[in-house]
């Protein structure tokens, strides 16, 4: 491709870095255009007091300590009060945030794939249908998904860190990538599988297990040990947080009955992406074939 005309492959990098900023911008820089809606943006910021105060001790000390909107994430709470402090109750602001947030996890996703498998072009694709895929959208043009991608960003972040713990794994290298992932459990607790990925990425592409030393794989298990530790508390936290969750008047067994149909439902939209919604009604007759 690109390399056959002599581009040197860092200058090939670079192209990709702007190709995909300028492509998600291109697509989704409409955003900005959008205002506040009424489902879950008033929780989150125009009914929000907390958040209208902007940012302040007292909204600190609110953000760590409240499990408002069945969450723990104390993170989201403090980019959605410096959003205010800084644009008001101006939602292009706040879609300013989100998209900027998640052209950057796209590009540290790009970071990520070149460094591990060196192919240029592939992680760049991978990059792409990341910021481009239609099922992102919800995440980016809604505000109170600040969640979404606060949390996809220091997931991204956490796992480049990772891959550079792994090519010169000190304590201090390790300690980054702690400190990296439990901002990304404030975001939002979904991040909590990381430690799996990682063990993943060890497999293929790091190759981490083919030294074939099972001291050294041990180690290599060992060293996720504090990642689980610290998944387990967040996992309790949001347990907790979550006591009323809204589906508790739902029978146990349709709920179990509808866990295949939304895996599966969720999967056919990831490769096929028609017919999205906000909010799809739960069925209390499901379709057998579904089942």
């Amino acid at each position: 491709m690109l390399n056959k005309i002599n581009i040197s492959p860092k200058s090939q990098r670079l192209i990709v870095y702007v190709v995909l900023t300028l492509a998600t911008l291109t697509v989704l820089g409409q955003v900005a255009r959008f205002d506040f809606i009424n489902i879950d943006d008033n929780v989150y910021v125009t009914q929000n007091s907390h958040i209208l105060s902007g940012f302040t001790l007292d909204g600190l000390r609110w953000a760590f300590s409240t499990t408002y909107a069945e969450f723990w994430h104390p993170l989201t709470w403090l980019s959605l009060m410096l959003d205010y402090q800084l644009y008001g109750l101006n939602a292009t602001g706040f879609h300013l945030t989100n998209l900027i947030l998640h052209i950057l996890s796209a590009l540290l996703l790009f970071w990520l794939f070149n460094r591990m498998t060196g192919a240029i072009w592939r992680s760049a694709f991978v990059a792409a249908l990341f910021a481009l895929h239609p099922l992102h959208v919800e995440s980016v043009a809604w505000i109170a998904e600040r969640k979404d991608v606060l949390s996809a960003f220091f997931w991204m972040l956490t796992l480049c860190l990772y891959v550079y713990y792994t090519e010169k794994p000190v304590i201090r290298r390790y300690l980054l990538v702690l400190f990296c992932f439990i901002l990304a459990l404030m975001s939002k607790p979904m991040v909590v599988t990381l430690p799996v990925i990682m063990i993943l990425l060890d497999y293929w592409p790091l190759g981490r297990f083919r030294l074939q030393k099972s001291n050294l794989i041990l180690w290599q298990l060992r060293e996720k040990i504090p990642l689980f530790v610290l998944s387990a508390v967040f996992a309790i936290i949001t347990l907790y947080a979550q006591y009323k969750p809204s589906l508790e008047n739902l029978p146990l067994g349709s709920r179990l009955a509808n866990e295949p149909v939304s895996i599966m439902t969720y999967l056919e939209k990831a490769f096929w992406p028609h017919d999205l919604a906000v909010f799809y009604p739960f069925s209390y007759q499901l379709p057998a074939g579904q089942v």
